[in-house]
């Protein structure tokens, strides 16, 4: 078994609900900035939510890309269309209800003449999609930030 990989990122509140995600175990990437609809703020960039679903997209385009390569497929471009349901449960909060993801792969002419092998081995390979699928365990504390000292 392989050694844990963990993933940092540092989400930091910028003004209203607009946040910056930065990723530290990339350097030179770019920062994310992350802000909540209307009303309650301006829109000015993707939700967490849209986030979760660009993370799911990701991984399958990503996996889905592995296995035509690996499958000796000259892939040319792919694309990912991911649509995030969110709906209210039964107390009336905003949940996840479903993540659509259309994958369009496209595939020089040495191409397999049927992608449906691909979707059982595609999605065993994308480790977010099938976290998510799972529910990923998620451990929250709350700490009061200290005093900064004069000086």
């Amino acid at each position: 078994m392989s050694k844990p990989k963990d993933h940092h990122v540092i989400v930091t509140l910028v003004r209203g609900y607009e946040f910056v995600a930065e990723f530290p175990d990339s350097p030179g990437s770019s920062a994310i900035l992350l802000d909540e609809p209307q009303p309650l703020s301006g829109n000015r960039a993707p939700n967490a939510a849209a986030l979760l679903g660009a993370a799911v997209g990701d991984c399958l385009a990503t996996s889905l890309t592995s296995c035509l390569r690996k499958s000796c497929a000259t892939v040319e471009g792919m694309t990912a269309t991911v649509v995030t349901h969110v709906e209210r449960n039964e107390a009336g909060k905003f949940r996840i209800s479903g993540i659509d993801v259309e994958l369009v792969p496209q595939v020089a002419g040495d191409a397999p003449t049927s992608l449906g092998r691909y979707e059982s081995l595609l999605e065993d390979f994308c480790i977010v999609t099938e976290s998510v699928r799972r529910g990923v365990p998620v451990s929250v504390s709350v700490k009061a930030r200290e005093a900064q000292m004069a000086g």
